[in-house]
């Protein structure tokens, strides 16, 4: 592994997309009042920008700088380009419902990027310091974006409930990074502690370490404060209220980017630097710091597919039981975890982006200004009225639930494969009943719309042209990684041959 010093390239994405927020931001208080397509082509072109910037990162196999805090391999950039998509389609959602909503336009699209910023620190950070930094912008941009409707008690609340148990989530994160910093002082071979991730992984694979116990108390409250952040259970009590709440579109970055991002720093943390397989550890204090990770994680992984399907069987409300949903798809995206494999959470996290998108684009669509269809009801026999509408949710609420020739089939099926190899066999057996259980709900909105009586006063919304381009792409985006990942998959396994503690 490489290691220079600054190297202002390394942080190109991030300097683009805060810049980027600034310049909208200044923008919007010279200008007497900024218009949308201003701050939206300008988020969007910044975006692209952005993505031109990672693309040229592209090679650079485990090259850190900035004292290495920054670390600049395929796995930051795997999954920089899935927050990337996950914000530009975002933005392509927003631009007609802001001013739908008559909100402030350019506070808005400022705060989408500097989540973005966040998101993007995230994934780059080899440090714990700068995984609680990243964390931090992207919490406080979506802590706002969650009440963006000051005058609506669902959105005020929303907003406080995330704020609250967020802010209280993020204390065991931080004191897990403390415990976990001094562990790994020793005072003989190592007398001066670190949070670099890659001396962490030194340190526990040589077993110079103050306590291995601390090390595991460290672990322990970085899974609690983790686990919030994905929504798993038991720590996704936040979810259902704050996804509900919170505006459609907010709701749609909260539920993709917002927790790839978690989803990048979880894998980097327990896959590339706790991980067995990946440091070939020999004493027994670290062989029952790896088994005790494992244990707890299986059991959350379970809890948390188990629940989250369960509870959506009995939701009225689309936004809620979506947010059930996005709880059990993160029990399976930990299931990818616990398996050691980052390919496969990846590939699930790009797919369930574009699907999870699309679908609340369009329930964005349907339920009009200030959220006022979101009941399951509402979308009784709307299926002929609104034929185009009704068949992209049709096609994302399969793809969630795992129909061949999508890319939630592809996701599923090379997760449980992990799982599968890896000898998890009772886990990913679970998995597939919690997937089959999860049809009920999916199917349950589209017989509502296709065979249930019509829905009063329903009248098909108008879709603008950004709204277009965005469902075009997720449906595009959700077909083709199901009928041909296999580009994909190829850069994904030479990407993990491409970092040491992943070959095989």
């Amino acid at each position: 592994m490489e290691t220079i010093g600054i190297n202002y390239h390394a942080i190109l994405p991030e300097t683009i997309t805060a810049s980027v927020a600034v310049l909208i931001m200044m923008i919007d208080a010279l200008a007497r009042k900024i218009e949308r397509r201003v701050a939206g082509v300008v988020s969007l072109l910044g975006l692209a920008v952005a993505a031109a910037a990672v693309i040229s990162l592209w090679g650079r196999a485990g090259e850190t700088s900035f004292k290495g805090m920054i670390i600049t391999d395929d796995f930051r950039l795997f999954f920089a380009m899935i927050f990337l998509i996950a914000t530009f389609l975002t933005v392509l959602i927003s631009l007609r419902w802001v001013e739908d909503e008559g909100l402030p336009v350019g506070e808005y699209f400022a705060l989408l990027m500097f989540a973005a910023t966040g998101m993007l620190l995230m994934s780059a950070a080899n440090d714990l310091v700068m995984i609680f930094l990243g964390l931090e912008i992207t919490s406080i941009s979506t802590y706002v974006l969650c009440g963006y409707r000051r005058r609506d008690l669902r959105s005020n609340e929303s907003a406080m409930k995330y704020f609250i148990l967020g802010s209280f989530s993020t204390a065991f994160l931080l004191y897990g990074m403390a415990f976990v910093y001094g562990a790994t002082a020793n005072p003989t071979a190592h007398p001066v502690a670190t949070t670099n991730l890659t001396l962490i992984r030194e340190r526990i694979a040589s077993g110079a370490l103050y306590s291995p116990e601390m090390l595991m108390a460290g672990a322990a409250m970085m899974i609690v404060g983790f686990g919030f952040k994905v929504a798993t259970a038991p720590f996704h009590i936040w979810s259902p209220d704050v996804y509900e709440g919170a505006p459609t579109p907010v709701t749609a970055l909260l539920s993709t980017g917002s927790k790839a991002a978690a989803f990048a720093s979880f894998s980097r943390v327990f896959i590339l630097t706790f991980a067995v397989t990946s440091i070939g550890l020999t004493s027994d204090a670290m062989r029952s710091l790896q088994s005790s990770v494992t244990d707890a994680l299986v059991i959350m992984a379970i809890l948390t597919m188990t629940i989250g399907n369960l509870v959506a069987i009995v939701q009225s409300n689309i936004k809620r039981m979506l947010a059930y949903s996005s709880i059990a798809h993160a029990g399976y995206a930990l299931v990818g975890l616990i398996a050691n494999d980052w390919r496969a959470v990846a590939f699930y996290l790009l797919s369930y982006v574009l699907i999870n998108l699309g679908a609340f684009g369009v329930i964005g669509l349907i339920a009009r200004r200030g959220d006022k269809r979101v009941e399951i009801s509402d979308y009784a026999g709307i299926g002929f009225q609104a034929l185009g509408l009704s068949s992209a949710l049709s096609l994302f609420l399969l793809s969630l639930a795992g129909i061949p020739l999508t890319g939630g089939f592809m996701a599923k099926l090379l997760v449980f494969k992990s799982a599968w190899s890896a000898g998890f066999h009772v886990l990913v057996v679970i998995a597939v009943i919690n997937s089959a259980i999860s049809w009920y709900y999916y199917l349950r909105v589209i017989v509502a719309m296709f065979f249930a009586e019509p829905a009063a006063g329903f009248k098909a919304p108008a879709i603008a042209r950004s709204m277009a381009a965005a469902l075009l792409l997720t449906i595009l985006g959700t077909l083709y990684l199901g009928i041909l990942p296999g580009r994909i998959l190829d850069k994904l396994e030479r990407a993990r041959d491409s970092i040491p503690q992943q070959r095989k």
